[in-house]
């Protein structure tokens, strides 16, 4: 089998895409599957499924020759319950929620590719029950935006039997998420996690879907220091399924590259990251700079305007200011003002209309704003916490941009067009503002030492594109001897010189103003 076949099995129609974001299916490869079950059915007569879907699981059974085993399955998807393969007597399957219904009993063998749904699209009520099953789970919640998967896996564990065996594909972010530190904390305090296999992009279970996958495999017995984690490099090779089957004792396959692991080292990486034995740099982008999201409009086709619009609507142009919206309109390192007049030219938009409470505004900028009111543009969530609700966020004019999630080897752009960018950017405030420096930090961000550590802080998903939240980009290591190189080091010392001094003035001021009774003395 090639991977064409793969392709064959995901819609290429938006709305048959869309269909399947909102169940979370996307179907399990068969290769994929059948390491998954050679796994979990060790030492189990049934193998349950708390997601079964189409019945690929199930499948991998006979293939497998499992005859003697069970098979468990429950999915809250009337449809897929009357596929032909479970008319086979060792199956057992009812519509049921493994989340809401699951069922009274533990299992020993528990396999799933569970419904990939983003915390977005779950709506509120769910969300306080999610947020209550993880209380009564692990005795305390996690961050809300886990996705539906996170909580699949938990009930799931919930549900393994001591000693028994638990096999899971999900998205990489189960290991990248806000929520990610505290639930392998829980887990690997809980469980024993035994292997992790994480897929090189010519080998993803699930092409054409912007997530990268990994496969857990976990047992309830006592935590253990060490696991394997696994690269695996060919798809549809046999070699994953028969290093599983040995118990992860058979070490030498061609299309897999296996790492005993050190769990600390591991949970501190992330578990969808490679070993990372580096000695850690001492700086970070935080010494240099600060970072910001660019600006969220809630509405970019009203507020975010190419000029043609501008001047077919009669709108005055000192109400708007020049910005930039996709990463993909921003095609080199360098964004100049030349590049601005070519998306012009293209008929891009580059006007954002940014108002700020002005008042007396022209007749034809007043019937816009109620053209927008009539279309409902009050009713969307960000737009409706404004006030007025078409008050524009603001932003400086950061002289650097990072591609908020991006697939080139530069992400780093010099902001030479002076522009202000929208939520497919972040912006980069350099401590200093002089051109030297902004020009050699520019430099140092864009070396590949430095951007090759953007996997340390930043979400992996589909084709090798890296999302970077603003918070974690100030955490991208920058090494010693690229902070040597561009001579951020001397910046870099005189602003925490200035931090110690100050820090010594205060001691030195609290040590000869002590505080007389029970007042006390700020500096």
């Amino acid at each position: 089998m090639n991977t064409t076949k793969i392709h064959q099995q995901l819609p290429t129609n938006w709305n048959e895409r869309e269909k399947l974001r909102e169940k979370g299916q996307f179907w399990t490869p068969s290769w994929i599957a059948e390491a998954m079950v050679a796994y979990v059915a060790k030492g189990s007569i049934e193998i349950f499924d708390p997601a079964t879907g189409r019945g690929v699981f199930l499948n991998a059974l006979f293939h497998l020759k499992f005859h003697d085993k069970k098979f468990y399955g429950i999915d809250i998807d009337s449809e897929v319950l009357q596929d032909v393969i479970y008319k086979n007597p060792i199956a057992d399957v009812e519509q049921r929620d493994f989340i809401k219904n699951p069922p009274q009993k533990k299992f020993k063998a528990i396999v799933a590719n569970p419904p990939y749904i983003r915390h977005h699209r779950i709506d509120k009520q769910t969300k306080l029950y999610l947020r209550q099953l993880c209380v009564k789970i692990m005795g305390h919640t996690i961050d809300g935006r886990a996705g539906y998967h996170v909580y699949f896996l938990l009930q799931a564990l919930h549900h393994l039997e001591k000693g028994g065996r638990l096999a899971f594909i999900m998205s990489a972010d189960t290991c990248e998420g806000t929520f990610a530190q505290k639930l392998w904390k829980w887990i690997t305090e809980n469980f024993c996690l035994e292997c992790v296999v994480a897929f090189d992009e010519k080998a993803t279970p699930f092409p054409n879907v912007d997530t990268n996958a990994l496969i857990f495999f976990i047992k309830n017995s006592t935590p253990q220091k060490n696991f394997f984690w696994v690269k695996s490099f060919l798809p549809y090779s046999t070699d994953l399924r028969e290093f599983v089957a040995s118990n992860f004792n058979k070490q030498h396959f061609s299309s897999l590259e296996i790492v005993g692991r050190d769990l600390s080292e591991a949970l501190k990486t992330g578990l969808s990251r490679s070993p990372h034995n580096q000695l850690p740099s001492q700086y970070h982008l935080l010494d240099f700079a600060t970072v910001m999201r660019g600006i969220a409009t809630g509405a970019n086709e009203f507020f975010f305007l190419t000029k043609k619009q501008i001047h077919a609507l009669n709108l005055p142009e000192e109400y708007f200011i020049t910005a930039v919206g996709r990463t993909k309109d921003v095609t080199g390192n360098i964004l100049r003002k030349e590049d601005i007049k070519e998306l012009e030219k293209k008929e891009r938009p580059t006007q954002l209309l940014a108002l700020n409470g002005q008042k007396n505004l022209p007749k034809s900028i007043v019937d816009y704003i109620r053209r927008g009111e009539e279309s409902g543009l009050l009713n969307r969530p960000l737009i409706k916490q404004r006030t007025p609700w078409y008050k524009m966020e603001q932003r400086k004019v950061p002289p650097l941009l990072f591609a908020y999630l991006g697939r080139r080897n530069s992400r780093f752009v010099k902001n030479e067009a002076g522009v202000v960018p929208l939520t497919g950017f972040l912006c980069v405030y350099p401590l200093y503002e002089d051109e030297i420096y902004v020009h050699n930090l520019w430099q140092a961000l864009n070396h590949s030492d430095t951007i090759r550590n953007l996997h340390l802080v930043g979400k992996s998903y589909g084709s090798g594109a890296i999302k970077v939240e603003p918070k974690n980009l100030t955490l991208l290591p920058i090494p010693d001897h690229i902070v040597r190189r561009f001579h951020l080091k001397r910046q870099y010392q005189t602003v925490k010189g200035q931090f110690d001094l100050f820090r010594e003035q205060k001691k030195s001021y609290n040590a000869t103003h002590k505080p007389v009774g029970n007042k006390k003395k700020k500096l």
